[in-house]
């Protein structure tokens, strides 16, 4: 029985300190509703009043401008602003390219012209060949240019001179002329004496 008693005893004891711990607790929270009592807009006008420059500064760097204004003390309830304006977004510089594109073509397409579809022809297969030659001609050409020109100039100075001696007179050329005749004459008869005198000795050998 001792020990059935001593239990009771301590279960008294326990349910005792149980109801004091409670009460403590109660009281505690009856003093912190007290505390955090929502003033009046009198007492807040007050104490906004007698509140200092120095406790705004100490409040404004604990609050972040995310959510709440500290000037007008206020939840935000939208932007005042773009958060883009005065910013070089990527949007902004993707549509002045497009833009800037759009006018460099339609600058390109009235610069260039139609194209002629009859002068578009189809490269011969010696093109490549023709390309080489042509480069090497180069060289012939201008001499051949030199040459033609040193021709020219031949015959353009014959023809002073022959122009110069018909000036002079015309009996200097009948003189060459008649010595000319003589000349093809005598020439004329060298050839039949040798002729008669090879068929003599051809006649004789018979």
């Amino acid at each position: 029985m001792s020990s059935i008693a001593s239990l009771d005893a301590a279960a008294a004891a326990r349910k005792e300190r149980l109801a004091k711990l409670n009460s403590l607790k109660r009281k505690q929270t009856a003093s912190t509703d007290t505390d955090t009592e929502i003033p009046d807009a009198p007492a807040l006008e007050a104490l906004s009043k007698s509140s200092s420059p120095s406790g705004e500064k100490a409040t404004s760097h604990l609050l972040s401008g995310r959510n709440y204004d500290i000037e007008s003390r206020a939840p935000k309830m939208g932007f005042a602003q773009a958060p883009t304006e005065g910013v070089d977004t990527l949007e902004d510089l993707a549509e002045a390219i497009v833009t800037k594109t759009k006018e460099q073509q339609l600058a390109d397409e009235k610069n260039d012209k139609a194209i002629d579809l009859f002068s578009l022809q189809p490269k011969k297969p010696n093109w490549d060949l023709k390309r080489d030659v042509d480069k090497k001609l180069e060289k012939l050409d201008m001499k051949t240019d030199v040459a033609i020109a040193k021709i020219i100039r031949a015959r353009i100075e014959e023809a002073k001179k022959k122009v110069e001696n018909k000036e002079h007179g015309d009996e200097m050329d009948g003189v060459e002329g008649n010595l000319g005749a003589m000349v093809m004459e005598r020439e004329r008869e060298a050839e039949k004496e040798r002729e008669t005198a090879e068929g003599d000795s051809d006649s004789e050998e018979l």
